[in-house]
């Protein structure tokens, strides 16, 4: 029943709707990408394996074999004897996660995910060392991300929204650098725990992975959900954190970064200000900005994304999942 039940989900994912979605101008947002091109200088349950460490130890990797392209998942390690350091490896990046102790076990979980943008389907390596007692002991995974088909959306935009004068692409230019910097903040405590904290309680009225069409041109999916979001309503943060980058951006208008730690960055664009400055520290469920429609944006809403070690993956399941059903 649970293989059948696993298969039915799988087979949903595969198969979203393919028609255009409607995009309302009361609640649509640019991000950048979405302008014209700028040119400036195993099986879909939880894999879990034990080794013996050392004589009368062990350790258990949980983590999916199969996951969708865009979307986040967890790996967690477990073991009855102190873990020593942890390091995951993952499409290039690392992550050495924290450790936590429950119920006589040592645990380190780490939150990892491919971006709808550059990650194609296939077959990608994950690889979790721990050292324990001065021995090293290392798993090596093969993750399978399975391709996802998300919905269209084409929208007829005023060609000065879409298309930035040349007098910009310097800020442009500048903005990129910084958010960069922002979005691949890995810091050595973590501080989130899920379900996430839902920004606003507003209607989502774009999904993450939208392949939009502006103008009969396609550009960057959509990497994050926005929400209808009337003006000045607070806008809350999803987890406990430190507050990274305040700005004004070009395509994001007035917008927040926060570091909730071990690589995880949660994101608030399009706000009429700001109420948190860098280096603020922010609890789950505080108020970070209000909602407005700052930047490239036609009326006021939230556009929410969450980066994982620089990667823009899926909020959604971040918002409504518990640590189990990740690691499935």
């Amino acid at each position: 029943m649970k293989r059948f039940l696993t298969m039915l989900a799988l087979v949903t994912a595969l198969t979203l709707p393919l028609l255009p979605v409607s995009g309302t101008a009361q609640d649509f947002g640019l991000e950048d990408g979405d302008g014209v091109a700028v040119i400036l200088p195993g099986d879909a349950h939880a894999a879990e394996s034990g080794a013996p460490a050392s004589a009368g130890s062990a350790l258990v990797l949980a983590a999916p074999s199969r996951i969708g392209v865009g979307q986040p998942f967890l790996v967690r390690l477990t073991s009855d004897q102190p873990l020593a350091s942890v390091s995951i490896h993952w499409q290039g990046k690392e992550v050495v996660p924290s450790i936590s102790v429950w119920n006589n076990r040592h645990v380190a979980l780490a939150m990892l995910g491919s971006d709808v943008l550059s990650a194609k389907a296939g077959k990608e390596d994950l690889a979790v060392i721990a050292s324990i007692d001065g021995k090293e002991n290392t798993f090596r995974r093969t993750v399978v991300l399975t391709p996802v088909n998300y919905p269209k959306q084409e929208l007829t935009l005023p060609k000065k929204m879409v298309t930035p004068p040349a007098e910009v692409y310097d800020r442009i230019k500048a903005d990129r650098v910084a958010v960069a910097k922002a979005k691949n903040t890995v810091s050595a405590q973590r501080f989130w725990r899920l379900p996430f904290e839902r920004p606003v309680q507003g209607k989502i009225t774009s999904l993450y992975g939208l392949r939009r069409i502006l103008n009969g041109k396609p550009k960057n999916p959509h990497r994050g959900l926005d929400f209808r979001s009337p003006m000045g309503n607070p806008v809350k943060c999803t987890a406990e954190g430190t507050v990274i980058l305040v700005g004004d951006h070009y395509y994001a208008g007035n917008s927040v970064y926060v570091d909730h730690g071990n690589g995880v960055v949660s994101m608030y664009f399009h706000l009429s200000k700001a109420i948190v400055k860098e280096g603020d520290r922010v609890q789950r469920g505080q108020a970070v900005g209000l909602t407005g429609m700052s930047g490239r944006a036609t009326g006021p809403h939230l556009h929410f994304s969450v980066s994982v070690l620089g990667k823009l993956v899926d909020p959604g399941p971040l918002l409504k999942d518990t640590v189990d059903e990740l690691l499935k």
